[in-house]
């Protein structure tokens, strides 16, 4: 079995909140608070979950755009952390960022060709005839006419901003994207035209994706495997079939049972939780779920879950696991690969 892409071992990112006159320290968020994970070559990994809880840091994170506070990063073998910004730079190749905002990802002074030539000057690739060569293929497998290196951001749809964001960010061939929800700002008749170039693309370029997204239906097509994160920990991992089949832990359960059906008739029952989600300012003791959780016992309140393997690379944080995962042999649950990512039914045209 080949080595993953992407191997993160109990990573954190806290960010101390400062005040007062003197701005000292009055408290710590914990964005991410010991996440492990690992992602293989040419495979998605989803990351759903509430907004706050640590998701685009987590992938942020993974790139060094934000600065650990500690834990490990390896990328294609090399360790990521402790790393400097000149040291980082010659990497940056193997891996890029799809933003979630079109508007404001791209720079409004720069034609769409200057937009995307920018990588290949910053790394001093394809210089002259080449590099223009390079902007146009492109546009080709975005589905943009060439005209379009001429012109600005501001004259195109929101959809085909997204296309040159995700042109720009495959243009060097890298590794690993990861795409921070890109398509929470596009129309609905836009996004499975993107989801399915993303797709597309993955198969063409054998690229490999950490996906984030809220809608847990555009997950559930894209992703290979998925990890359901709440206030800064990833409470259950699974292959994507496995998750949507039979989910274990009861954040999950609750997430998975607001999802629309498109049946009115088909009888469903929806979970809801109480309260609103912790602050990760002051996350509560033990489990972070338990003042929410409608199975919370004693010991949720005193310990916090490890990830319990369930076989078949499906793992849950959550004591009424712990059971169930002493008959799995299967090893560690969250490094498992396997699957594949469906396709949507898409509109001819691009937006």
């Amino acid at each position: 079995m080949s080595e993953p892409l992407v191997q993160v071992r109990d990573l954190k990112v806290h960010f101390p909140v400062k005040g007062g006159l003197l701005g000292r320290t009055r408290g710590t968020v914990r964005a991410v608070d010991g996440v492990s994970f690992e992602v293989a070559r040419g495979e998605t990994l989803g990351l759903v979950g509430e907004s706050g809880c640590g998701k685009s840091t987590l992938g942020r994170a993974v790139l060094r755009l934000i600065d650990p506070t500690s834990g490990s990063i390896r990328v294609a073998g090399r360790e990521l952390t402790g790393l400097s910004q000149r040291e980082l730079r010659p990497l940056r190749r193997q891996m890029q960022l799809v933003f979630q905002d079109p508007y404001a990802s791209l720079n409004p002074r720069m034609t769409v060709g200057d937009i995307l030539a920018e990588p290949f000057a910053i790394h001093g690739l394809a210089k002259g005839k080449a590099r223009e060569d390079e902007v146009l293929a492109l546009l080709d497998a975005m589905g943009l006419p060439r005209e379009a290196r001429q012109r600005y951001p501001h004259e195109f749809s929101g959809g085909q901003r997204q296309r040159i964001g995700i042109a720009r960010a495959i243009a060097l061939r890298p590794d690993l994207v990861v795409a921070d929800e890109p398509i929470s700002a596009l129309d609905v008749s836009i996004q499975a035209q993107i989801v399915n170039l993303l797709v597309d693309l993955q198969r063409e370029r054998g690229l490999t994706y950490v996906f984030i997204a809220h809608d847990l239906k555009i997950v559930e097509y894209v992703s290979t495997r998925v990890a359901v994160m709440y206030l800064g920990r990833i409470v259950e991992v699974a292959p994507s079939r496995s998750l949507y089949a039979g989910p274990r832990h009861p954040y999950t359960q609750a997430l998975l049972s607001a999802v629309p059906v498109p049946d009115p008739e088909r009888p469903r029952a929806r979970l809801l939780l109480p309260g609103e989600p912790p602050s990760p300012l002051s996350p509560p003791t033990g489990c972070a779920f338990h003042p929410r959780c409608p199975h919370a016992m004693e010991r949720c309140r005193r310990e916090s879950p490890p990830l319990y393997p369930l076989g078949g690379g499906h793992a849950a944080a959550c004591f009424l696991a712990e059971g169930d995962s002493r008959n799995v042999q299967d090893g560690p649950a969250v490094s498992t690969s396997g699957g594949g990512a469906g396709v949507l039914a898409q509109p001819s045209s691009p937006g």
